[in-house]
């Protein structure tokens, strides 16, 4: 049903891949519609543990296409393409005041979701990879911020996410001017979780969440998840009251048990999947 992405589902991956490699990659508002709807399908999916987020061909992606920006900056008004077939509401509606905001359902997913970054991101396609849970970056990588050149400015929570993960100096260098960087300068500036080499990061990504389906329990992930993106922004005595809850609340549910025993009898743990309608 999808026209410009690719959608896999490999027990316990789901792939999601933006499909203009002709143009990079670039954002249409199509393309971001199923990868909406592509995570609200991730999320449903029991077999799936978590999500990677890649391009096609030598891409990840070159941000909003540039026909579209062309019309914008000319003051003309797209035709508006009927999209409500893709309608889609992923992540956790409980994720509190921050997350009612546009793209804020991939942090809300309650799955993990990894960027793997195999080419060029460049403006939203950078924002993207950056408000993915991680990244697994190839080391021929090339990222750009983009705005300051194009005379707008730090789109897309850009100026929430940068400063977190790298520090407000770095992150104004890196957005002021909209230099371009590769993977190697990503993994030592802490854009990159994981520097990979050339054409690797889809499957080193993939090993990883393999990996977490495992050893980990997905309630667990999706919880911690929303723990760190929640706490971000709350002090430590409200941080810690609803960590006190939650782990109360671990404590009832049958995964517990089933983390101990199968430490205890000395084998892999056989730990419930989730999936919401």
């Amino acid at each position: 049903m999808y026209k410009e992405i690719l959608y896999e589902v490999n027990d316990p991956v789901a792939t999601i891949t933006m499909n203009r490699p002709d143009r990079l990659n670039a954002f249409t508002s199509l393309m971001l519609a199923e990868i909406k709807h592509a995570l609200a399908q991730a999320e449903k999916d029991e077999r799936v543990v978590g999500v990677i987020l890649t391009g096609a061909g030598r891409g990840f992606c070159a941000g909003m296409d540039m026909g579209a920006l062309d019309k914008a900056s000319a003051g003309d008004r797209e035709e508006v393409e009927d999209l409500t077939y893709l309608d889609a509401n992923p992540g956790n509606p409980d994720m509190g005041d921050q997350f009612p905001a546009m793209y804020s359902h991939l942090g809300g997913l309650r799955k993990p979701v990894i960027a793997a970054v195999n080419g060029p991101a460049a403006g939203m396609g950078m924002a993207y990879a950056l408000l993915c849970d991680m990244r697994f970056v190839d080391k021929c990588a090339k990222f750009s911020t983009a705005f300051s050149q194009r005379g707008l400015v730090a789109e897309h929570a850009m100026s929430w996410i940068l400063p977190r993960l790298i520090g407000p100096s770095r992150a104004l260098d890196i957005l002021w001017s909209a230099r371009k960087f590769d993977g190697t300068e990503a993994m030592q500036l802490g854009i990159a979780d994981r520097l990979c080499e050339v054409g690797a990061s889809v499957n080193d990504a993939r090993a990883y969440i393999t990996e977490l389906a495992k050893v980990a329990c997905p309630t667990s992930l999706m919880v911690i998840k929303q723990q760190v993106y929640k706490h971000l922004d709350r002090d430590f005595a409200a941080a810690m009251d609803e960590t006190v809850r939650l782990m109360d609340d671990s404590l009832e549910r049958s995964d517990f048990r089933e983390g101990v025993r199968s430490y205890i009898e000395r084998r892999s743990p056989q730990f419930a999947r989730i999936s919401f309608d």
